[in-house]
């Protein structure tokens, strides 16, 4: 690391609050483990968990850095003394445990995986957190498989867009959720069957209906609040639900009676905190299942808006406002 410079530009937060609590700061690069690699960052994508870190609501593990990025893109730079898989100038996109809004990130190097074949390096950056994310809930825990019906609320998010090619391309019939005809319209041209727009339409009625009132068989579901009733009542027999975050809140008056007879399960999950063997794993996954996808152009990051890393605060006030369509990222060199 010797012809590395001292110092590195980052987000630096004054303290839990909006989003004028950011800015560019000055600082020392992060140290490596034996097995880890340090990547010279070219893009980073913005989260909804980065907002809500940035709040105070979601601090960093034990041991991660306290640097807002979840996901980046990059040139490997050093590797630490155990890593074998990986090489100083090796291109890489990686899930990170924070640190990604940052000139250089340090991330385990089993977290990193190559640039997909014809995908740029803006567009890689927006691949890990939700790839990862999407992968293990829907498919490694519910299972999700062709010929099954899937609904996920919030499909013009970037995880929702992820779950919609994804689930699509496996086979399953897609619903999905979303606040007005714009998203709609985009989420069928990734492959959705039905978009919901809940300000105008029953969403439940309208699943019912088409299904026979039979329902579906796995439910994404990062809104929770009012909709977790609703979702247990249009959730197949032996239907999978599965949280990953909760936008409405976590609370909600339920009757379980209906998940009693129709045997359904209830899960969820934060991606953040899984062991970095879990990671590991679901990094080997997506390199198999989901790379060939990727380079096949069967699936795609969707990319909305490109921000400066001095342009945090507008990037986070885009996130809060939910009008974007995919991905938001940051142009950090």
């Amino acid at each position: 690391m010797s012809n590395l410079p001292d110092t590195m530009k980052y987000i630096a937060v004054s303290g839990p609050g909006a989003a004028d609590v950011m800015r560019v700061a000055s600082g020392p690069l992060p140290a490596i483990g034996e097995t880890d690699v340090l990547i010279k960052v070219e893009y980073a994508g913005v989260n909804r968990p980065d907002v809500i870190q940035r709040s105070g609501s979601y601090a960093p593990p034990p041991g991660a850095s306290p640097v807002m990025g979840l996901e980046v893109s990059g040139t490997i730079v050093a590797v630490g003394g155990k890593v074998t898989s990986w090489k100083a100038g090796d291109a890489v996109c990686a899930l990170t445990p924070g640190g990604g809004y940052a000139e250089y990130c340090a991330a385990p190097a089993a977290h990193c995986l190559s640039i997909p074949a014809g995908l740029s390096m803006l567009e890689a950056a927006g691949v890990p957190e939700n790839f990862f994310t999407v992968w293990v809930n829907v498919f490694d825990t519910c299972k999700l498989s062709a010929g099954e019906k899937f609904l996920v609320h919030g499909g013009s998010s970037g995880i929702g867009l992820t779950a919609i090619q994804l689930a699509k391309a496996i086979g399953a019939e897609v619903f999905t959720t979303v606040g007005n005809e714009e998203k709609a319209a985009f989420c069928k041209s990734v492959g959705a069957d039905h978009a919901l727009n809940y300000k105008t339409q029953d969403w439940m009625a309208e699943v019912a209906a088409t299904t026979q009132k039979k329902g579906v068989n796995v439910i994404l579901d990062m809104v929770g609040g009012s909709y977790i009733e609703k979702n247990l009542r249009v959730l197949a027999l032996e239907g999978r639900y599965c949280f990953i975050a909760f936008l409405e809140g976590g609370s909600a008056t339920v009757d379980f009676r209906p998940l009693m007879m129709k045997r359904q399960t209830i899960t969820g999950s934060t991606l953040r905190a899984r062991p970095d063997a879990q990671k590991a794993m679901i990094a080997a996954a997506l390199k198999e299942k989901v790379w060939p996808l990727l380079e096949a152009k069967k699936v795609k990051p969707v990319i909305h808006k490109t921000f400066a890393l001095d342009e945090i605060i507008e990037a986070h006030k885009l996130m809060e406002s939910s009008t974007h369509i995919g991905k938001i990222m940051l142009k950090v060199a």
